[in-house]
């Protein structure tokens, strides 16, 4: 039983992999590297919300959800990682997450809680997971440091019918502070493909890392 997501979150996440749910005010933002990007205003924060739609053709939904969810392995990967870990606080489990950010702007940090859950829908198999802050897990805030309070991500991942993997991925974060609307643009229209073929590349080398580490 899961005390941070609902079943019905499960259930809303992985539906847009059939069908976009882009009603509402959704935008169309930018289409790069095959990866489509959709983005919904937040008038209350002056932010976007974003959903992406993309393609790994090279790797399993199966691998893709192992290496998502990695944290050390992510730490040898993922370049704008400071520090990554999860622990115990008071009785639950929560990951921090420290991103390194240009100079001369603070990095960011994250105290989030996060679910996989291996979905299979009417013959189908699908690889959900989901993530947002949990503002409640008493970890302490860094000197020189921004804490971001307001954040929360879903991905869903399938075979693509192929060797690949079809990736439908919706996040919100508001990084506070005064961010650059360039940096902000950056992140979303090449910060997001270009992890997603991070990650891709990530995928090809897992089966090395985990010999090396005996997982």
């Amino acid at each position: 039983m899961s005390l941070h997501f609902t079943d019905e979150d499960f259930l809303e996440a992985w539906k847009e992999l059939d069908k976009p749910q882009l009603e509402g005010g959704w935008e169309f933002f930018t289409e790069t590297m095959g990866v489509k990007i959709y983005r919904l205003y937040d008038k209350e924060t002056g932010l976007y919300e974003y959903k992406v739609f993309g393609v790994l053709a090279t790797c399993t939904p199966e691998l893709c959800a192992d290496v998502y969810m990695d944290l050390p392995y992510r730490k040898q990967w993922d370049g704008y990682v400071k520090e990554l870990h999860e622990k115990d606080y008071d009785g639950h489990s929560a990951i921090y997450w420290e991103v390194k950010y240009p100079f001369p702007l603070s990095n960011r940090d994250y105290v989030y809680v996060r679910e996989r859950r291996d979905v299979d829908v009417d013959s189908r198999k699908i690889w959900v997971v989901l993530a947002k802050s949990s503002p409640q897990s008493p970890l302490p805030e860094k000197s020189g440091v921004q804490r971001v309070i307001d954040y929360k991500q879903t991905v869903a991942m399938e075979s693509d019918g192929a060797c690949g993997t079809k990736v439908f991925m919706n996040y919100f974060d508001n990084p506070g502070g005064n961010i650059p609307t360039w940096l902000v643009n950056w992140a979303a229209k090449s910060g997001v493909p270009a992890f997603l073929t991070d990650m891709q590349k990530a995928c090809g080398n897992y089966s090395n890392y985990c010999q090396k580490n005996k997982k």
